[in-house]
Order: structure tokens, then C-alpha cells, then sequence
């Protein structure tokens, strides 16, 4: 390969920034390079980013070098604009900062030393880096593929890349020196040395002529005002989670942000990064400590952010004529829940619920108290009604949502953990599953499974959406304003319809009323039910797809542009509906009073109330919420606590005499663990049973290993 001629290419770059135009509607010719050259020169726009697509238009070699070579190529490029900037200066600057100010001076210093006959070495002239003005970024031409981060490797150093992944941490915006100038205590002569990486050795004897010549040694000295600075940011990205293979870990990959580009993402943020793969060159000892390996990092051009699992960047919110006629048709509340995981029979009520959960209420802040509109769910239920199928069709379906099961998440993964900068050395806080899920849905499946000490965790979360750190001397507060979307199975593994609701769910109350909806799942026995369910399954099984229904479900990337439409809307409840809401409130909390079996009936009720009506509001496009929409969701609010209280019909059923001794055996132990033999015998003979009866309730509870009686048979233990 011929050797390339690099004045000839800044040649080429020049024109194409000169010559590069667009027909517009009318035919005439519009030159976009031009336009923004302009805006350049009278400091209206900082950075300027250069499409390799229109590269390609004109010069297909020159684009296909600045993919390979795109650290050479960017200077190249900046260095044409550098030149080209006096032409299109169409005005004085009427507003001058600092480095204005400073230059103007130092030049005028300069000409009056060059009419004294004075003259200076290399190093006193000023670097083209402290007189530019602006940045110049790469856009990746649109045949390059998108990686993996795991598919980024050595034959793509230097290249310029296109990487996807989920952010996961993102530093502080900190000044990075571009330009050290020195000032000298002999001569005053100035000193400039530009700095191309991560870290620099300073400059410390004078090398003037006027230093020289006198063998002065005069001594530099670092001076901030003169240097030139910009913005650093660092970031982690992590790849998706349905990207890594079996059996390994996520990998991650550090992209370095300068200028304009910073500021642009938070952790849990999708993005398409495109960007150059580099080697982090240490200097000193540390390159003698790290050897012959080199960190590497990816210097950000362009940063998109992405719908997650779309192959195009986010999506236009809005929706045409057509796509809304398509989902606002007759019904269109029921074809949405439908559209929810159509794969899975049944379950229509919980399906809404669901849909309202994507769409979210209203969040209301008066006087700075703050009043969520994320509505949180929890799943209960016996195994096998496709609680997770749920939930991680869920956590596809929202455009930004967290997956985590419950053994599988410690108090800190859920939260937020403190961890040393490898680049500052500071402390850093990065944000664990609620705090990624920020503005979507945190789906966590085995609620039940977890440790006392990190459900805690979630009680702030759920209700002040935030999350509070004091840790190692970092105090700090996280946003995670989630909806958190639980699954659990009943205390004993099934849910038993004998006993009462705190026996079955063994969740703190605290954290049930935190809830907007608790569904109980039952699978009962059904013939007719059952006859249909297993002949969907089988379908589904066959055919990978739902049978054919009345509805015909709607794409997954049309819901969720269409949700994204809802989230826009800010519906407002009418004076009119406000006494109807509070009576409904008042006579629930009644009803809930004089149950036996108390459901959590309190304020945060009447607050689920509103959010599921204004998410119902938001739901059809409207700005004022309907009777019919509190209508609705005080009949979700209904069923799901008729979901709690089981099945009347088999709570009339007589119980077995085995359980009937068993519940009296527990109550006789209290909170004790052993129970003497012939009291409880005692205590059950006088209650109509026969002692064969009592001993086959023992044996049968003893097969279970619920308890065990020692060998004299004089004591019963509970394990």
C-alpha cells in the first residue's frame, strides 16, 4: 500500500467542506458544511460533526481512510476547518472572553519584540490547539455495523467503531488540559506544550534563547489562566444482557467524552456509541508496573441514544393517522391488555393492570412534597401460572427496565454501591438495579426468596423514589423513580385458602400497603378451563405463536411508541369527580373494617385510586379524567382483592380432620417450638377427635417433616 500523501487529503477535506451541497424542495442548492463554517466563525456552535456518509458522496477513499485511521483523519479534518474559519468570518466578535482578551495581548507584546528585533524558539509560538475554538466529531457512515463490546478487539484499534450497550456509570464533568502554557521567572518569556495524553510531564528549565544564551537557567512556572482546558467526562458501558453468552460475565468497556458530548447520558441510559478504540499509553512507573499489557478505552464521536432491543435509534414519537387509527379503534383498551404477552392464556384483568403500570399516572408535587405516579405491582401466587413469563415479557415490552430475581440480589445490587474511581481515585457511587431502571420498570421475580435485610432496601424506593446513600463519607440521594413490578409465591407454596392473608403472603404490612395492586393467581381446578388452557399451550407449543382471537395483537415496537405518546399527557382530575372519589374511598375503608380478613385498606389506597385512573385517562389521549376511568380502576382495585380472598366455594368445603388437628397442635405451641405429647392428644380428644385420628395426623404431618416426635414419644418438636 502506497504511502498517502497527507497535504493532498487536507486538500481533499478542504473541498468537501466548501463544495458538499443539498438540493432542497425547490432545487436550490444548500450547503450545510458552509452554514455550519459560518456559525463556527462567529462562535453561534461548538462542535462540528462531519457525516462519513457524505464523505463517501464525494471522496469514497477519503471516508474509508477515516474509518481506518480516524485519530489522523480528525486532526487532518480540524486542521482544514482551522484554515478555512478566517473565509467565512463575517463580523467582529462583539462578546470576548478570557482567552480572547489574553491572546490579544500576547500578540500585541509580540509585535512590538519582533519591531525591537527580538525574535523567539519553536516552543514560544502558539499551538494551533489553544487558538481552536471548536471540536470536530465523526458520524459513522451508515454501513458500518453496530458490535457487541465483547466483539471489539485489537484489529479495531485505531479504527473508528460503533458499540451498543447500557450505561452503568458515568463520572463528573472535570477540566482536562489541552494546552500547559508556562510563564519564566528570568525572562518572562512564555511556554507552550501541548498535551495529547491522559497524563504529561511538566516542563521545568526555560528553553528561551534569551535563557540560553545568559546560562540563566531561568525556571517555569505552571500558569491556569493562559492554558487551555476542556470538558472530560468517563463513562462505563456494559453490554445487554441478552448479548452475553452463558456462563460468562457482562463485559464493560470505558468510553472517554470530551466537550460538547458530555453531559448527554445517565446510568441505565441504551446508547449507540460511535467512537475510536485506543490504547491507554501509561508513562513512568505505571507502565513499568502494568508491562506488556495496555488498558484500552473509547474515545466518543457521537453518542445516540437507543429504544432498548431496536435496531434503530429512538423511534419518532409520534405515531401517524394510520397507527392510531389501527390501536384507538373500537375495543382498543382491551386489544392493548391483549397485545401484553398474547403467548400467555388468560389472565385479562392482570394484563391490564400491566398496561397500566407502562403508562404510569400522574406525579404531582405541591410545595415540594413530592406524590409518585408510578405504579407498583406485586404477583402472588401458587407455581406455574406464568408469573415470570409475565414479567420478562414486561421487561421487554418497557423501553427501559431492570431484570433481577430475588436470591439473586443483594441490598447494595438493588441500590447503590460505593466503589473507588480507577481513574480519579475518588469514591463514586454506581447505581444498582432501581437506580438503572430510573424512569421505567424494575421487574423482581422471587420476591419472596429475599433476605430480610435487602427488602428493606426497597422501602424508599417504592414510596419516596429515591434512594439514600451514607456510606464510607459519601452522603448522597439517587433518583429511582421506577415502577417496581414484584413476583412471589405464597409462604407455603401454595396459596392456602384455610388460612388468612398475613399467614399466606409472610410480607411485612409496611411493605404490602406500599403496593398499588396485590393479585393472588390461583390454579384451581377447572375442567372447562383447564380443557382451554391446554389446548393453548399446545398451540403455542406447535405453531411458536398465540392462536388466532378476536384481536389481532399489536406490533411490540407500536406499543411502545404509543406508550412512549402517553407518558406526554398530564390529565388533571375535575372538581365534579372529587367528592365521588372520596365517598368510594370512605365506604372501601369501611367494608375493609368490618371484613374479617383485613386487606390493607389506607391513604396510599385512595392515592393507587387516582394514579390508575389518571394512567387510564392518559391511556385514551385525554387531559381530564372521566367517571369511567375511576370507575375502572376501582374495579381493578376490586378484583385484585377479590383475588386475595380466594375461592368462597372451597373455603365451605369441611376440613380434613388431619389439618383441623395440625391447626390445633400450632395453636396449643404458641410461639414455642415443642409441645408435650399428652397434652396435645389431651387438647384434641376433647375437641371430637378419636386418638386414631390424632395418630394419623402425626404421622402423616411427621412424612412431611413438619415435625418430629421423639422416640418415648412424650414430645412433639416443630422443625
Amino acid at each position: 500500500m502506497a504511502p498517502r500523501d497527507y497535504l493532498a487529503e487536507k486538500d481533499k477535506a478542504k473541498r468537501f467542506l466548501q463544495d458538499f451541497y443539498r438540493d432542497d424542495e425547490l432545487g436550490k442548492k444548500q450547503f450545510p458544511y458552509r452554514d455550519q463554517l459560518v456559525a463556527l466563525a462567529q462562535r453561534e456552535q461548538v462542535a462540528l460533526y462531519v457525516d462519513l456518509d457524505h464523505v463517501a458522496e464525494d471522496e469514497p477513499e477519503l471516508a474509508e481512510a477515516a474509518c481506518e485511521n480516524a485519530r489522523r483523519y480528525a486532526r487532518l479534518f480540524a486542521d482544514a476547518v482551522h484554515e478555512l474559519l478566517p473565509d467565512y468570518k463575517e463580523r467582529e466578535l462583539t462578546h470576548k472572553d478570557v482567552l480572547d482578551v489574553y491572546l490579544e495581548h500576547r500578540l500585541m507584546l509580540e509585535q512590538r519584540g519582533r519591531d525591537a528585533g527580538e525574535t523567539h524558539g519553536p516552543q514560544n509560538h502558539y499551538p494551533p490547539e489553544l487558538l481552536r475554538r471548536f471540536e470536530l466529531y465523526f458520524k459513522a457512515p451508515s454501513s458500518a455495523k453496530p458490535r457487541v463490546i465483547r466483539d471489539v478487539k485489537a484489529d479495531s484499534i485505531g479504527k473508528l467503531v460503533t458499540v451498543r450497550g447500557i450505561v452503568t456509570r458515568v463520572a463528573e464533568v472535570k477540566p482536562m488540559m489541552v494546552v500547559a502554557t508556562y510563564s519564566c521567572d528570568q525572562c518572562g518569556a512564555e511556554t507552550y506544550q501541548p498535551i495529547q495524553a491522559p497524563t504529561f510531564m511538566p516542563l521545568i528549565m526555560c528553553p528561551s534563547r534569551e535563557c540560553q544564551t545568559n546560562r540563566s537557567g531561568g525556571r517555569l512556572y505552571l500558569q491556569s489562566r493562559g492554558s487551555k482546558f476542556i470538558k472530560y467526562q468517563e463513562l462505563k458501558m456494559q453490554e445487554h444482557s441478552d448479548q452475553v453468552p452463558v456462563g460468562h460475565l457482562p463485559r464493560s468497556i470505558s468510553v472517554a467524552v470530551q466537550g460538547e458530548n458530555t453531559r448527554l447520558v445517565q446510568p441505565g441510559d441504551h446508547i449507540s456509541v460511535t467512537g475510536i478504540f485506543l490504547p491507554l499509553l501509561r508513562s513512568g512507573f505505571r507502565q513499568i508496573a502494568q508491562g506488556l499489557l495496555s488498558e484500552t478505552y473509547l474515545e466518543a464521536h457521537h453518542i445516540a441514544k437507543m429504544n432498548k432491543s431496536e435496531e434503530d435509534e429512538v423511534a419518532p414519537a409520534e405515531l401517524s393517522e394510520d397507527e392510531l387509527r389501527q390501536i384507538t379503534e373500537e375495543d382498543f383498551y382491551e386489544k392493548l391488555a391483549a397485545s401484553i404477552a398474547p403467548e400467555i392464556y388468560g389472565h385479562e384483568d392482570v394484563k391490564k393492570a400491566l398496561l397500566l403500570l407502562l403508562v404510569g399516572g400522574v406525579e404531582r408535587s405541591p410545595r415540594g412534597m413530592k406524590i409518585r405516579g408510578n405504579i407498583n405491582i406485586c404477583l402472588m401466587g401458587d407455581p406455574g401460572v406464568a408469573k415470570s413469563q409475565l414479567l420478562s415479557y414486561i421487561d421487554r415490552l418497557a423501553p427501559r427496565s431492570q431484570y433481577t430475581t430475588g436470591r439473586g440480589s443483594s441490598g447494595v445490587g438493588l441500590t447503590a454501591a460505593v466503589l473507588r474511581d480507577p481513574v480519579s481515585g475518588e469514591l463514586a457511587l454506581e447505581g444498582g438495579a432501581l437506580v438503572l431502571a430510573d424512569r421505567g420498570v424494575c421487574c423482581i421475580d422471587e420476591f419472596d426468596k429475599m433476605l430480610e435485610s435487602d427488602r428493606t432496601a426497597l422501602h424508599e424506593a417504592m414510596e419516596q423514589q429515591s434512594i439514600s446513600v451514607a456510606k464510607a463519607g459519601v452522603q448522597a440521594t439517587l433518583n429511582a423513580r421506577c415502577a417496581v413490578l414484584a413476583a412471589a409465591n405464597p409462604a407455603y407454596g401454595r396459596y392456602d385458602t384455610r388460612r388468612s392473608l398475613q399467614h399466606n403472603l409472610a410480607l411485612p404490612p409496611a411493605l404490602l400497603s406500599r403496593f398499588d395492586l396485590l393479585w393472588l393467581l390461583q390454579d384451581r381446578p377447572h375442567r372447562d378451563n383447564d380443557l382451554r388452557l391446554a389446548q393453548h399451550i399446545t398451540y403455542v407449543h406447535q405453531h411458536s405463536r398465540q392462536p388466532p382471537c378476536t384481536y389481532q395483537p399489536l406490533d411490540m415496537k407500536l406499543m411502545r411508541r404509543y406508550i412512549s405518546m402517553c407518558k406526554r399527557r398530564q390529565p388533571a382530575v375535575p372538581e365534579a369527580l372529587a367528592d365521588y372519589i372520596t365517598a368510594a374511598y370512605v365506604e372501601m375503608r369501611k367494608e375493609a373494617w368490618a371484613s374479617p380478613d383485613a386487606t390493607f385498606t389506607s391513604a396510599r389506597t385512595l392515592l393507587a385510586i387516582l394514579r390508575l385512573a389518571t394512567a387510564l385517562a392518559r391511556l385514551r389521549l385525554v387531559d381530564v379524567v372521566e367517571k369511567e376511568d375511576v370507575n375502572e380502576a376501582m374495579r381493578l382495585m376490586e378484583m385484585s382483592k377479590d383475588s386475595l380472598l380466594g375461592d368462597r366455594g372451597q373455603q365451605a368445603k369441611p376440613q380434613r380432620p388431619a389439618d383441623a388437628i395440625f391447626a390445633t397442635v400450632r395453636e396449643l405451641a404458641g410461639a414455642g417450638r415443642t409441645v408435650r405429647y399428652a397434652e396435645a392428644e389431651t387438647r384434641c380428644v376433647s375437641r371430637g377427635f378419636t386418638p386414631a385420628q390424632f395418630q394419623a395426623a402425626l404421622d402423616e404431618y411427621e412424612e412431611l417433616n413438619v415435625w418430629q416426635v421423639n422416640a418415648a414419644r412424650t414430645r412433639i418438636t416443630f422443625i
